[in-house]
């Protein structure tokens, strides 16, 4: 991020202290502001077209001050229901969390009073994207949970090396973070000029699939792609608001490269996901995501994707999945991710990366595991994640997105004492289909520390407290009155 992207973005977040005598949230606060950069940002870009007359920024700035908030509210439900599509849709049951006619007047004029043309040349994505990183890192907020580290990302597209011919899809979409960072590695590796007729409606129409099931998020990332150049067809790609573990999720279109990190824990309320083409039906979100994943990838399709370590060892049906997984596909590289990464600090999270195979049976061979979370700083607010972190990874990972043996018999053991070891599938199937594979003493994990057993520490304390108890009668003693024990 540049220094005006920096300071710009610094200046909108610190308006949401305007609005914290309305109560509002951190999280609240970036929805609202997403409203009103999206009304500026179109006058700014002149995209105004896609708006209705009367409903667009200089019509809200106009309004003498008493009436802005009244007319602003107004604003939000007509353009929920008028306008382009993409419009529409950021505007979906839009409401404001705005109480005081004053605070809204102060908004409007902060954000008019922003140096929009610096912002413009440094691109208005970052400066979007950096407020959405800004909201992750407010524990406050619980946005952390779907915003995925940019170097983290950049770091799985970079291996997967997205190309023009592919179909490109992130089941589980958050604020589009996958599919720009996919979008950018596309334009810096190829010449768009060059690209033809045909080449330019593919990448338009066909190439960038996603969906987000929570509303609020899913206008993010609408507003994410549209300053990143991401166009959204009602007919074609883009990201659509649906959950994808119902009937909707069965609607994307297959896929030679997904890039996720989905969601975490069990569904709300318990009880099966309402798609019906799962093999092994589960409540367990992350494994009805996988199940998704491969299933979802064409032949010789690949993925990346973010799941927590859970998924590497539970059995019964967690068990099925992973052997059902390593029939399907090639799952050839696991990448042990460093804890901390996340805003939820004690997550352990890793990367699978595997291609689906021309058939359904015996696919994995042997799977590669890189050790990047033993003996790895504490990361948070003092210690960033940078991409440098996993660049000795992405050496070892190799030129080959799609892992295939030609390209793996290249690869280095780095022994008992290096990151990157090699396990062959009859060993793996030994284990029960585990995946949780380590070797390296983590001399930064206090986690395995020995704890005294609670027959030990009941014992103790309560020969501490008979020592207590006989210190209180010898006291009492000397005072000249009996205790009786």
């Amino acid at each position: 991020m540049s220094t005006v992207t920096h300071d710009i973005v610094g200046k909108l977040w610190n308006l949401c202290n305007v609005l914290k005598d309305d109560g509002v949230t951190y999280h609240q606060y970036v929805t609202e502001l997403t409203y009103l950069l999206f009304l500026k940002m179109a006058k700014e870009t002149n995209t105004e077209k896609h708006i209705p007359a009367g409903y667009r920024w200089d019509d809200l700035e106009a309004k003498a001050a008493p009436d802005r908030l009244e007319a602003y509210k107004l604003t939000l439900i007509h353009l929920g229901s008028h306008g382009s599509r993409l419009v529409k849709e950021i505007f979906a049951n839009a409401s404001s969390f705005i109480r005081k006619p004053a605070t809204l007047s102060t908004l409007v004029a902060e954000i008019d009073k922003l140096d929009w043309y610096s912002a413009r040349q440094e691109g208005l994505g970052d400066l979007y994207e950096g407020l959405l990183q800004k909201n992750a890192n407010e524990k406050k907020s619980g946005a952390g949970q779907y915003f995925t580290p940019r170097p983290l990302i950049d770091s799985m597209v970079a291996v997967m090396q997205p190309t023009l011919d592919d179909v490109i899809q992130d089941p589980a979409a958050g604020t589009g973070g996958f599919l720009i960072a996919a979008n950018h590695y596309l334009r810096e590796h190829n010449d768009p000029d060059s690209w033809t007729e045909a080449q330019q409606r593919k990448y338009r129409r066909n190439t960038f699939f996603g969906m987000e099931h929570v509303q609020d998020t899913h206008r993010l990332a609408l507003m994410n792609l549209m300053l990143h150049g991401i166009e959204s067809d009602p007919d074609a790609g883009g990201i659509h608001y649906g959950d994808t573990l119902s009937p909707e999720g069965e609607a994307l279109p297959k896929a030679t490269l997904i890039l996720t990190n989905p969601p975490f824990g069990t569904k709300k309320g318990g009880g099966l996901p309402s798609r019906t083409d799962f093999t092994f039906p589960t409540s367990n979100k992350q494994f009805c995501f996988l199940q998704h994943i491969y299933r979802g990838l064409k032949s010789g399709g690949r993925a990346a994707v973010v799941l927590p370590d859970n998924v590497l060892f539970e059995g019964n049906v967690g068990r099925q999945i992973r052997a059902d997984l390593m029939d399907k596909c090639n799952l050839h590289t696991i990448l042990r991710l460093p804890t901390g990464i996340f805003y939820a600090q004690g997550v352990k999270t890793n990367v699978l990366f595997f291609t689906r195979g021309e058939t359904d049976k015996g696919n994995t061979k042997e799977v590669w595991v890189y050790d990047l979370r033993a003996n790895m700083p504490q990361f948070g607010k003092r210690t960033e994640l940078k991409r440098d972190h996993f660049e000795e990874f992405e050496k070892s990972f190799g030129k080959d997105p799609l892992g295939f043996s030609k390209s793996l018999k290249k690869r280095k053991e780095t022994g008992e004492e290096g990151r990157f070891r090699r396990f062959e599938r009859s060993w793996i199937a030994e284990r029960n289909d585990s995946l949780d594979i380590s070797w390296l003493k983590d001399d930064s994990d206090t986690s395995t520390e020995e704890l005294p057993e609670p027959a030990e520490l009941a014992t103790e304390a309560m020969t501490e407290l008979e020592g207590m108890f006989e210190e209180l009668q010898a006291i009492l003693a000397e005072l000249g009155e009996e205790v009786e024990a």
